[in-house]
């Protein structure tokens, strides 16, 4: 699939943005176009669209609606709903948008191009448009390219990903950009001291495995840790049926990480970058994890084992353990870690925490310029005592269910003592309901907003 606007052509029918109830811009229009508004009882309102053609048929212009504040600030790329209602051709934007929504509009026509078509045919949107000026095409290029890297592995069931495939889709994304990998599996990982991942493995056919990617030579160094956990069964504490069934989704925070490091890569910001993927499955067998084990981390640290459906922290904590022996300029991890995330923020938001208020600074301002919401929750000390279950350092599933996302993230930030700049996301890596730019299904959350803040973060 290629996310890619089309070339110039001095013969794009013009796509003129109209506001909602905008009485002077289409009293601006030329006259057929406004009588035919008018007769068709366009208003402007948000994703609507109205073509009026020639003699002989073909497009001569398009309005399309692009609302009023309070719908534009309910709906995210709201211009891109009108891209599935124009016929074929190729558009030049007319409009008077800053640079902001600008830039939101020309990535929400890309992004409203994606479909997944492995296992069945879809038809993509006929109309294309002209990069508009004032836009960076070629960024704006990129982060389509990379979202529909994240949408793609994070919409393909497990039998089609699991370990191996995500172990060789890393490997492509490598080879392509010129990074080096290299990839500790099964035993090794017992060999290596990353225990924890082997345990939360090793009942699957498919091996577990830590995937370590390296990128860049000069600049700060930043290291991006996603939970990889290509399905999530629960293990012996099994989820019911209606739990399982987005299973496939558990590996949406290295979903999210690789299409951030396809952008960094794409579009050659000059920092080191390193990406580690715990690369495992949950699975259920006769030597599966149990409740109740007490396992001794590679930090030294050790978890009691209260349920083995809060797999994904222990996977992380050994792959931060790892990342923090170097300590990085920055250290980032995003993961599919909690339903305690989405019942405080929903599926839209992206929950983040920061050791750092500037850090937490810079990514709100950057999900701002990138249409990407964020929402910071705390590192709240007086929760600690919650992860402490005396028989061992940590516990990995404190009972009573509050501050649930809280206590997952202060359990990481124990694996990460001597990097100072340390942000993790809890996010959801799924759209339940269709939306412009965004289909149901698989979906990168926090991504564009980290790249928006690196430059605030790293000085780029």
């Amino acid at each position: 699939m290629t996310l890619t606007f089309a070339p110039d052509t001095p013969d794009a029918i013009p796509l003129i943005v109209i506001n909602e109830s905008d009485d002077a811009a289409l009293a601006s229009l030329p006259n057929r176009a406004r009588k035919w508004a008018a007769a068709n009882g366009f208003s402007g309102a948000l994703g609507t669209a109205l073509v009026l053609h020639d003699d002989s048929g073909s497009p001569e212009l398009a309005l399309i609606g692009n609302g009023d504040e309070k719908s534009r600030a309910r709906t995210r790329f709201g211009l891109a709903g009108a891209r599935a209602k124009l016929p074929g051709g190729t558009y030049r934007l007319q409009h008077s948008l800053d640079a902001l929504a600008l830039e939101e509009a020309a990535l929400g026509w890309l992004l409203e191009g994606y479909r997944f078509d492995r296992y069945a045919a879809q038809k993509p949107p006929k109309a294309m448009l002209v990069a508009p000026d004032g836009v960076d095409a070629s960024r704006v290029e990129a982060i389509a390219s990379a979202e529909a890297l994240t949408r793609d592995l994070i919409n393909t069931p497990t039998e089609d990903l699991g370990p191996d495939e995500l172990e060789a889709a890393i490997g492509t994304l490598a080879q392509r950009f010129g990074a080096s990998v290299t990839v500790t599996k099964d035993a090794a990982l017992l060999d290596k001291n990353l225990p924890m991942i082997h345990a939360v493995g090793r009942a699957a056919s498919r091996a577990p495995r830590l995937i370590d990617m390296r990128w860049g030579d000069t600049g700060p160094t930043l290291t991006l840790v996603g939970k990889g956990v290509c399905f999530d069964t629960g293990g012996l504490n099994l989820k019911p049926g209606a739990s399982m069934g987005l299973m496939k989704k558990d590996m949406g925070g290295a979903a999210t990480v690789l299409g951030l490091a396809q952008m960094i890569m794409s579009l050659g910001l000059k920092l080191q970058l390193r990406v580690l993927i715990p690369a495992v499955e949950n699975a259920v067998a006769g030597n599966a994890f149990r409740p109740g084990d007490i396992l001794t981390s590679r930090k030294g640290l050790t978890v009691e084992v209260n349920n083995t459906d809060a797999e994904g922290r222990l996977v992380l904590a050994d792959a931060l353990a790892l990342a923090d022996e170097e300590t990085p300029d920055l250290l980032i991890s995003m993961a599919t870690l909690t339903g305690a995330a989405r019942v405080a923020v929903g599926p839209d938001l992206s929950p983040f925490y920061a050791t750092r208020d500037a850090d937490a600074d810079a990514i709100r301002g950057g999900a701002r310029n990138a249409a990407d919401p964020v929402w910071e929750l705390p590192f709240w000390d007086p929760y600690d005592a919650l992860i402490e279950p005396g028989i061992a350092d940590l516990d990995n599933a404190p009972k009573g269910g509050f501050a649930g996302s809280i206590t997952a993230a202060l359990f990481l930030r124990r694996f990460v003592t001597d990097t100072p700049r340390y942000v993790h996301f809890d996010i959801y890596g799924w759209n339940p309901t269709a939306a412009p730019a965004r289909p149901k299904g698989g979906v990168g959350m926090g991504a564009r907003a980290l790249l928006a803040a690196l430059p605030d973060l790293l000085g780029l």
